[in-house]
């Protein structure tokens, strides 16, 4: 069974036990060597799969190619092979791998999530652990169990901690549960874990700032930086090097300085000793390239475009009222008080935490593009802005209630969409989740993810090429020590110009 753990400040004088430290109770989560059941694997492949295919679509894009640049500096270690990068067949030393991976995986925000009481992108876990277990050698059911942990504590993290109201990063919580990956994928001790959990997220903790107002290329960034963290933090616990301790718990601490205070108390869930890892079961990924809060807007859009064409012109239109959760309105929507989400010059960053603009485009277009729909040309048209102008948001406490319930059947991102024309008519329609959410019209398996796999890959990776990576990845169960240098792509020859990246210090 899931167990609850009560998490407090505790004042230096009362010397709070190290084994009742959140720290070293994640820590032994990771060193339980439970099985990883059937569901879990296959799952675990099928994120495997999403990442790859968002990294592909991402080799050209700026930040990767300056992320790529950077890494292709530092040669493997001597401790071991070093570790793949994404579409080149070069190596480099593990941390820089899950660098300038993390950065592809993330670029396009457009792979797996988890919301609770705060937000994540668990997929960002398998970056770090990946380049680790090529690094030294790994099969692949030993990242397989790496990548289930990853997956369990940033999941248990995020159901009870958050981080957004006090506005710290979400990957504060990536950090740690890359860390106690990597510690289960080495087969760890528990205090050697506990020592690298409590590295990681000494490092990873940051403002929010990076996905406020003007949003910069470091989004992309921060969760490969967490994860790069993690190698490190990781590097150094085996080596002998401790951490501040208690790290959550003390009274100069994370909680007590950065999140609810010197009187905070959290319930955080965590597997009991030989319950197995499931956490990742309760993420999902994204058929669309943008937060996930725009997902099932997205959806909706495509629905109205096709039942309302009327309400795609501006002409024909009042106003859009959008009634939706907390989150929703106060991070994408018009409650973030944002004038770049209203701007047609924003930023690809900007407009994709912009639920005004998403859903103006989703409307009018009928569909979604990772490249088309964010382009200078799109969001510029004339018809589009005015409409765009006519958009906002508004929080409404059922949606918000939905949001944050534990109870799947029930928990929700969406909303409901109020069109008020100009001859008085009002649209209304409602979606609760994403077509492609569990719970949604068309849920992900894994055809979808194979389907998006090709789709984003085709004109940048071979045909053969593609089919190599997808025999190899759903064999993940029997690749042996060694084999996981299969789960790299090669791009296609011409795709990706070395010699174009951008000089720095390295």
């Amino acid at each position: 069974m899931v167990k609850n753990n009560h998490v407090r400040v505790y004042k230096s004088e009362e010397n709070l036990p190290r084994e009742e430290q959140l720290a070293h109770k994640i820590a032994t989560v990771a060193a339980d060597p439970v099985e990883v059941s059937p569901e879990v694997t296959d799952m675990i492949i099928n994120r495997i799969i999403d990442n790859a295919s968002v990294a592909i679509a991402s080799l050209n894009r700026a930040p990767i190619i300056a992320a790529r640049a950077q890494a292709l500096t530092h040669a493997p270690t001597t401790n071991g092979k070093g570790s793949s990068v994404f579409g080149i067949s070069d190596r480099v030393s593990p941390e820089w791998a899950a660098w300038a991976n993390g950065v592809a995986v993330r670029e396009l925000d457009y792979h797996d999530t988890f919301l609770a009481a705060d937000y994540s992108h668990p997929g960002d876990n398998i970056p770090p652990i990946l380049a680790v277990a090529q690094h030294v050698g790994s099969s692949g059911k030993d990242l397989i169990r790496g990548i289930a942990t990853g997956y369990e504590i940033q999941v248990d993290l995020v159901k009870a901690i958050c981080l957004h109201k006090h506005k710290i990063d979400h990957v504060a919580h990536l950090g740690p549960s890359a860390a106690a990956g990597i510690g289960t994928l080495l087969g760890l001790d528990v205090e050697t874990i506990f020592q690298s959990v409590g590295q990681a997220l000494h490092t990873t903790t940051a403002t929010r700032q990076s996905r406020k107002g003007e949003i910069s290329t470091w989004k992309a960034h921060a969760p490969a930086f967490a994860g790069k963290m993690a190698v490190e933090a990781a590097d150094r616990a085996i080596r002998g090097q401790t951490s501040p301790v208690p790290i959550y718990e003390g009274e100069d601490g994370v909680i007590a300085w950065m999140l609810d205070g010197p009187d905070a108390s959290y319930e955080v869930p965590l597997p009991e000793a030989g319950e197995p890892k499931r956490a990742i079961l309760d993420t999902y990924t994204k058929e669309h390239s943008a937060e996930y809060q725009a997902q099932a807007w997205i959806d909706l859009a495509r629905k109205l475009n096709k039942e309302h064409p009327e309400a795609t012109d501006p002409a024909n239109v009042k106003s859009v009222l959008i009634k939706t959760s907390h989150h929703t309105h106060y991070v994408i929507g018009s409650g973030a008080n944002d004038p770049q989400k209203y701007s047609p010059t924003a930023s690809r960053e900007t407009l994709d935490h912009s639920i005004p603009y998403i859903f103006t485009v989703a409307l009018q277009d009928g569909a979604w593009h990772h490249v088309d729909s964010y382009s200078p040309e799109r969001a510029g048209r004339p018809d589009t802005v005015e409409l765009w102008h006519k958009v906002t948001t508004v929080e409404d406490p059922e949606w918000t209630r939905r949001y944050h319930s534990l109870d799947i059947a029930e928990k929700a991102f969406g909303g409901t969409v109020e069109i008020t024309l100009n001859d008085g008519t009002v649209i209304t329609d409602e979606i609760a989740v994403a077509d492609a959410h569990p719970l949604g019209a068309r849920p992900f398996a894994r055809e979808q993810y194979v389907n998006k796999f090709r789709t984003l890959a085709a004109g940048l990776v071979e045909e053969a090429e593609i089919e190599r990576f997808l025999a190899a990845v759903e064999r993940l169960p029997e690749l042996g020590p060694g084999e996981l240098d299969q789960l790299n792509i090669q791009a296609a020859p011409g795709i990706i110009d070395l010699a174009a990246a951008p000089k720095g210090l390295f």
